[in-house]
């Protein structure tokens, strides 16, 4: 049965990025049509404007922030990481996330610290753990005001998140992937000085010749890189998603307020939405920079508490500051390493 279904699931599999992308469009598109005159009335003063400022500012420095946090999850895996180097290498690879598939800034990451000499299976594991720590500070967040997303689900989805990062769960992911490597990877090489199978052997040397002191050795081998192991509960960098988010979620804040006057009372409302909206526009396939995704449950979220027309130029504007900011970002970190090497 499993066998029948795997092929069914390969073939189909393709498909569902479209569908989830054609749905969340379809849903966007509907809510303009229904509210385009309120789009069309919005006006930007210059408060407004200084307000998009601050969150574009807000947002690049959560960027930084995280390429910072990035360089301690390779640091409780047990590899050096320069906090400087995973700044530059997060945000020139992270604009990736763009281009069809969404994986491309992982990909990139990973090569990156592939190219400082932290083995590939090292490399891998920690791209894998930066998205699921932020998942799991998106849920924390989440919780601390939200009336409208099943507390139940959150609470399982937590669960199993804080869980999976124990390092009594995952180490021993962790040990079986190193041990899967090791048998694909070849331990030792013939001595050059060893005569092939297919080589006749050669008559002894006459007593006359020279006999050298010592016999030739093969090369030594390189040692095997140190397997990527959690010593300790990743609480430092779950506390840095969770600054992360604070700031990501302070940004979209700002957006909003440059459109429509909020309470105090609605900071943490506004922060649950988007930290919902957000992880799922990170972990649902299909939606590269979780376009989409994320536009059509915020509106779906916050349906009624901010007027229709504002809240969808708030998203808009705020996915504007958003890829601002990554842009700027990977500009500035290019820049800063064209003129590291020069110097």
């Amino acid at each position: 049965m499993r066998r029948a279904i795997a092929p069914l699931v390969s073939r189909l599999k393709p498909y569902l990025r479209w569908v989830i992308l054609g749905g969340t469009l379809f849903f966007l598109l509907h809510t303009l049509r229904l509210h385009w005159q309120e789009v069309a009335a919005i006006r930007i003063d210059g408060s407004g404007w200084a307000l998009l400022a601050i969150a574009l500012l807000i947002t690049l420095l959560a960027h930084v922030w995280a390429g910072w946090v990035w360089g301690w999850i390779l640091e409780e895996l047990g590899y050096d990481a320069l906090g400087a180097w995973s700044i530059s290498a997060y945000l020139k690879t992270n604009v990736a996330k763009y281009l069809p598939g969404n994986v491309w800034h992982f990909y990139g990451r990973v090569m990156a610290a592939k190219s400082v000499g932290v083995p590939l299976e090292g490399a891998a594991v920690s791209v894998v753990m930066e998205p699921l720590l932020m998942a799991i500070a998106a849920l924390i967040v989440a919780f601390a005001s939200n009336q409208r997303i099943n507390i139940a689900l959150q609470l399982i989805g937590l669960c199993l998140g804080l869980t999976l990062i124990h390092p009594r769960v995952m180490n021993p992911i962790l040990q079986k992937l190193a041990a899967a490597k090791r048998k694909l990877t070849p331990t030792s090489s013939p001595s050059p000085s060893s005569p092939s199978p297919s080589t006749p052997p050669t008559s002894s040397p006459s007593p006359s010749s020279p006999s050298p002191s010592t016999p030739p050795l093969s090369p030594p081998l390189s040692p095997p890189p140190t397997p990527a192991i959690l010593k300790k509960y990743p609480l430092l960098p779950l506390l840095g998603e969770l600054i992360f988010l604070a700031l990501r979620g302070a940004g979209f804040i700002g957006a909003v307020m440059a459109l429509h006057s909020i309470t105090w009372s609605d900071v943490l409302p506004l922060l649950s939405a988007f930290s919902i909206a957000w992880m799922l526009g990170l972990v649902v396939p299909g939606a590269p920079g979780g376009i989409g995704v994320f536009e059509a449950t915020a509106l779906a979220l916050l349906d009624g508490s901010i007027p229709s027309g504002l809240l969808l130029g708030a998203v808009a504007f705020y996915r504007l500051v958003s890829t601002l900011a990554e842009a700027i970002g990977a500009g500035l970190a290019w820049g800063f390493g064209k003129l590291t090497k020069q110097g």
